[in-house]
């Protein structure tokens, strides 16, 4: 099955995708995402570490399309990172919405069709549109963009799963 896990900050999201992988050896944790030198965030990351299986492959990249064509489970955390990641790799932030937009399609293109060939992937991402509207152009071209990237992903799932406060309700 593909499910896409979506919900909002410290929800429960991370838990809940690795719970729906639990009792798996044959997994590859994809940290798809921009490396930041940071303390609380090198806490976080070890945090998320610590609580997966040690037999579960961890692989950090922005290349979703290779990621989604491994032969093992896949569980990508996230892509809200993802998407930041992709942004800062190519310097996207400034550059026009037309532009970010195609850059950003074609990604998102071709990690679909990987994903849509699947049994077995886990994605999960943030909902950040729920209302409130960014003061700065850098934070509405990410909440668009991401709301769009998870409507591809979405489609492309079987099942997508909203986590708040810890409950799951599948929608």
């Amino acid at each position: 099955m593909k499910v896409l896990v979506t919900g909002g900050v410290r929800s429960g999201k991370s838990r809940h995708a690795e719970e729906l992988l639990a009792g798996r050896d044959d997994v590859v944790y994809v940290a798809a995402g921009p490396v930041v030198d940071d303390a609380d965030w090198a806490a976080r990351i070890a945090a998320h570490r610590a609580r997966r299986p040690a037999t579960w492959a961890t692989l950090e990249t922005c290349d979703l399309a290779a990621a989604l064509a491994r032969p093992e489970a896949v569980l990508v955390d996230c892509l809200g990172t993802w998407l930041t990641g992709v942004l800062d790799e190519r310097s996207l932030w400034e550059s026009p919405v037309e532009q970010v937009t195609g850059v950003v399609q074609e990604l998102v293109d071709a990690a679909a069709a990987r994903l849509r060939g699947r049994d077995d992937a886990v994605l999960v991402t943030n909902e950040v549109g729920l209302g409130v509207v960014p003061a700065h152009r850098s934070g509405r071209l990410f909440r668009d963009l991401l709301g769009s990237v998870n409507q591809a992903f979405g489609a492309a799932c079987d099942e997508v799963h909203l986590v708040v406060a810890g409950r799951v309700l599948v929608l």
